[in-house]
């Protein structure tokens, strides 16, 4: 048989009958399923999806009624169709029993063979274009599962290229890119209501003698220990970043005065200081540095390029008064 066409069950305990109908349904375009009772139009409808079923009422051990009531009440077959073949179809009584358990028509004994041919052509028909609406369904469904991951891939691509356009590939810190927009935003929140914030920079004493004496390897894993130790340091709030080089930006929020500014500027130098030890080519590497750190408040109405020189000048004013300490500026 045919798996892609539809499939009719006829039911009935009287070969005869079976044999009659096998007749009538020749023409219809479907392959025909036949029962001799009620288990056994069961079994097939667990084994099969039809489109149609054509069910004697009267039989014996398990009627008509049964078998339409175990039909209809089965998640997966309650869809199915359901024409009762009886001789009693004038009895209202029974009718009414019969579309209780699930039947859709009746077709009286005996048949006509142009009812029968017509009602069948017509559930055959709904039952095609039932098919294919669900193939259109699934098939939206499967474009829509395959267009969600394509947006969500996008999205993830982008989120990287992002990332990577704002981030330092060495330490994984914000670049000069992003700082500058965090910056700016701390300036307009800081106009806005009168918050408190402290802008850092911090040079590295030391790194070009381990950079050049030990090599870039040794300089990119004391940069990316530098880092740790500033995110260690700093609270979530706060914004860390590598400008280039060994030049390193903290925005410091809630800095509520100078004193406050300089207390959070010496744990940073202070944590900068303590030794490392790297591990560097297969070998482990002890090095000190020190840091100079320049830093200044933020005054409602400052600009960004004030703060950025205030911060950069009070830098390279703690490298010329010694190193390895702060500056306000």
């Amino acid at each position: 048989m045919n798996t892609n066409r539809p499939k009719i069950l006829v039911v009935d305990d009287t070969p005869a009958n079976l044999v009659a109908m096998r007749r009538l349904l020749a023409r219809a375009d479907a392959d025909i399923f036949e029962a001799a009772s009620g288990n056994e139009a069961l079994a097939l409808c667990l084994d099969h999806q039809f489109a149609l079923v054509l069910l004697d009422v009267n039989m014996p051990e398990m009627d008509g009624f049964e078998v339409a009531q175990f039909i209809s009440e089965t998640d997966h077959l309650s869809e199915t169709p359901i024409i009762f073949v009886t001789a009693a179809y004038a009895d209202d009584i029974n009718r009414i029993k019969g579309y209780t358990a699930g039947a859709v028509d009746y077709i009286a004994k005996p048949i006509n063979d142009v009812i029968l041919q017509s009602k069948v052509k017509i559930f055959l028909e709904l039952y095609r274009a039932r098919a294919l609406l669900q193939q259109a369904l699934d098939e939206l469904s499967t474009r829509n599962e395959q267009l969600t991951s394509e947006v969500a891939e996008r999205t993830r691509m982008e989120q990287l290229v992002r990332h990577q356009a704002t981030h330092d590939a060495l330490t994984g810190l914000p670049n000069r890119i992003l700082f500058r927009e965090r910056l700016e935003d701390a300036i307009v929140a800081g106009d806005a209501d009168g918050g408190s914030f402290a802008l850092a920079y911090i040079d590295i004493d030391g790194f070009k003698g381990v950079n050049d004496g030990h090599g870039h390897a040794a300089g990119d894993a004391l940069l990316r220990a530098i880092a740790g130790r500033l995110g260690g340091r700093t609270r979530d709030t706060d914004t860390v970043a590598r400008l280039g080089g060994d030049e390193f930006a903290v925005l410091l929020n809630d800095a509520a005065d100078a004193d406050a500014a300089l207390a959070r500027c010496q744990t940073l130098c202070d944590a900068i200081a303590e030794p490392y030890t790297l591990d560097v080519n297969d070998s482990r590497l002890g090095v000190t540095i020190g840091a100079s750190i320049g830093v200044t408040l933020f005054l409602p109405g400052d600009a960004y390029d004030r703060l950025v020189v205030a911060a950069d000048t009070a830098m390279y004013d703690a490298k010329r008064s010694g190193k390895n300490r702060c500056v306000l500026g």
